[in-house]
């Protein structure tokens, strides 16, 4: 009985070892069509960033997921030169098509 129970829950971690992670909000890790972000975005957003899992938040700017060695977390999407990159509704920040 004992070896019996001691297989099934081996088989269990195994089986959840195949389970697809999840990300920030319970959404898997796949990364975003580039369709989804406005070419701007992209030619704004400074180079060490993972631009295609950018989204817009209700804030009005775009955050992105990082994914360190303990977990994944949203770091806003910023320019080379330290600016937040916001949609139209983000004042005071970078806004695609209208950088200065």
């Amino acid at each position: 009985m004992r070896k019996q129970f001691s297989v099934t829950i081996v088989m269990l971690q195994l089986l959840g070892a195949c389970a697809a992670p999840l990300g920030v909000g319970g959404k898997a890790n796949a990364p975003s069509d580039e369709k989804d972000l406005p070419e701007a975005v992209i030619q704004l957003a400074a180079a060490n960033q993972n631009v295609y899992s950018a989204r817009l938040q209700p804030d009005g700017c775009y955050w992105y997921e990082y994914h360190g060695p303990v977990e994944t977390t949203l770091l806003p999407l910023l320019t080379d030169d330290g600016k937040r990159i916001c949609g139209e509704a983000g004042a005071g920040e970078t806004t695609p098509g209208y950088a200065t």
